[in-house]
């Protein structure tokens, strides 16, 4: 029997499981669930819970070994997409979508939600990720790359316009309009057109009791205490 016959006499699965994430990664889901659901002092030991890493927020991920695991993750995601739910070329995630910010971001909120799905009791959620999630992700990853990525990885035709936007007259043009927009508020339009005031302050003399309310002429002495006011 040769290689290739060999090749095809193996039995093979139809189709592969979701792959499950490291250990770090897990604990990470683990923390999270804990700050959703667990005790009051489960909870409080987690720290500040706006701290936490996501892991569909890869930026939020830094501790390194968390890191590193969670790309190790996403880059089997990808082989397993690329495999379980795809046929035509087209669909196909390049290789080089580590080099792919928008990629990088889109494929980390997937694997979240197909991992969630995986988890549910029923299938309707993985029914919505059938039927909104990956359609979603493969229409604008095709509208984002188009052909650009299709033999080789190419570099990122938009870097002059972001350098152009970037450059110091943009900037300034830019931070122009903002202050602008800041002196157009309401208040600080009612503080220009306000006039400053001029003069010593009024003084006035009110009655406690019947609240009526006495000019004191500029210049003149301190006022007593009358003989209706408290002592």
């Amino acid at each position: 029997m040769t290689t290739e016959q060999a090749r095809r006499a193996a039995p093979t699965p139809m189709v592969y499981a979701f792959p499950v994430p490291g250990e770090h990664v897990r604990l990470a889901y683990r923390e999270l669930h804990i700050a959703i659901n667990g005790t009051e002092e489960q909870k409080k030991a987690l720290g500040n819970h706006a701290l936490l890493p996501r892991p569909w927020e890869p930026a939020t991920c830094l501790d390194p070994e968390l890191r590193h695991q969670l790309w190790e993750w996403l880059e089997d995601v990808v082989i397993w997409l690329n495999r379980e739910y795809t046929w035509d070329v087209s669909g196909l995630i390049p290789s080089c979508w580590p080099v792919h910010p928008h990629l990088v971001h889109e494929i980390a909120v997937l694997a979240d939600q197909r991992r969630r799905a995986g988890l549910a009791m029923t299938s309707d959620a993985l029914e919505e990720w059938h039927r909104y999630c990956l359609p979603a992700f493969a229409d604008r990853m095709r509208n984002r790359l188009r052909t650009h990525c299709d033999d080789e990885h190419k570099s990122w035709p938009a870097r002059p316009r972001h350098n152009e936007h970037l450059g110091e007259a943009s900037t300034q043009r830019r931070e122009n309009a903002f202050a602008h927009d800041i002196d157009a508020l309401p208040i600080n339009r009612r503080a220009h057109e306000q006039p400053e005031p001029t003069g010593r302050p009024r003084l006035v003399e009110v009655d406690l009791d019947t609240g009526e309310i006495k000019d004191d002429p500029l210049g003149a002495q301190p006022r007593t205490r009358t003989e209706k006011g408290p002592r």
